[in-house]
């Protein structure tokens, strides 16, 4: 059976119902390819031992640094190293952003808060 394919979008907007709630849409390897919608405001966290990436699909949204921010519309991609605290946010209503993180990533990072998420939904 060959390999199953999603349209990443369409998938968001069928299953994904909450902002910041990322879902899977994929494995690589050890690590994994998670969609989001982006809500006003994230927490602020970084990850000990992880580099997270973010590519904009539909939106726009920036990631706040302590230092300033980064804005990014569709197609635009950031890494944020490991041990960078950051947080993410939306500029436009519901971004769909993807992810690419290691498996064992939690979204809250080192901050664990009411918007952690320990158990993902598969798109």
């Amino acid at each position: 059976m060959p390999p199953r394919k999603i349209n990443l979008l369409e998938s968001a907007d069928r299953q994904i119902h909450k902002v910041f709630d990322p879902h899977i849409a994929g494995d690589v390897n050890d690590s994994q390819v998670k969609v989001a919608k982006f809500g006003e405001m994230f927490d602020w966290h970084a990850h000990d031992n992880e580099d997270e990436a973010f590519l904009v699909l539909r939106g726009k949204i920036a990631i706040d640094f302590r230092d300033g921010a980064v804005e990014l519309g569709e197609g635009e991609f950031i890494v944020v190293p490991k041990t960078v605290e950051h947080r993410p946010r939306s500029l436009t209503p519901e971004p769909v952003v993807l992810m690419f993180e290691p498996a064992t990533t939690l979204n809250t990072g080192n901050a664990e808060s009411d918007l952690t998420v320990t158990e993902l939904k598969r798109l």
